[in-house]
């Protein structure tokens, strides 16, 4: 377990410091068509991966609950509203550090489960979702409408199915798993954790 924490972080660190296109799917080119902007909507959540860990990790916060396929709406819709912010020249302070801790909140929330309500936890992945969005936002600033309107039904799509996929996984999953998911869940926890820990730390010393 040790040695695999140590490759994460060893991984962190070479990715934060690769050049910032990393975290921009069209190699830190403008989306200027329909397709650029659709093919950077669905990769940028991908390929930067303290946003992965957060949606993977909503997915399977909400996969035990009756709403389970619905809660992720209030990270995605929210991811909208912080590029909108982002785009309109409204300033997140913290953003960075904010969507680190987002991920590592997650994290020790899979580790230690502790029952929250269904509006709480809402709520949670509203904020968490304005300033992922936020941090989005960076690579359409200033692009025309139409690769706009792509980017962001990108990032619908893509941010919702990786959700919806892992609640929809795990629900098959634990017909025949039983008590294995909680464990899974508890180690992908630990990833988690591990994920928003090193981001936080890097990013606090930047």
């Amino acid at each position: 377990m040790l040695r695999i924490t140590a490759a994460i972080a060893a991984l962190l660190v070479s990715i934060q410091a690769a050049p910032a296109l990393a975290h921009h799917a069209m190699g830190g080119q403008m989306p200027n068509t329909f397709m650029t902007g659709l093919l950077s909507g669905l990769g940028h959540p991908i390929i930067g991966l303290d946003h992965l860990a957060f949606i993977l990790a909503a997915g399977l916060l909400a996969a035990p609950r009756a709403r389970g396929l619905i809660l992720p709406l209030a990270f995605v819709l929210a991811s909208l509203a912080g590029v909108i912010v982002h785009l309109n020249g409204i300033d997140l302070p913290g953003g960075e550090i904010l969507v680190a801790a987002s991920v590592l909140l997650l994290g020790v929330l899979l580790v230690i489960p502790r029952q929250i309500d269904d509006g709480l936890f809402a709520a949670i992945l509203a904020l968490a979702g304005l300033f992922h969005g936020y941090a989005f936002g960076e690579s359409i600033v200033g692009a025309e409408t139409t690769p706009l309107g792509t980017y962001l039904a990108g990032l619908v799509i893509v941010q919702y199915g990786i959700a919806a996929g892992v609640v929809v996984a795990w629900r098959k999953l634990g017909k025949t798993a039983g008590d294995r998911l909680p464990r899974f869940s508890r180690y992908a926890g630990a990833g988690v954790a591990v994920i928003g820990a090193v981001f936080l730390a890097l990013n606090l010393a930047a």
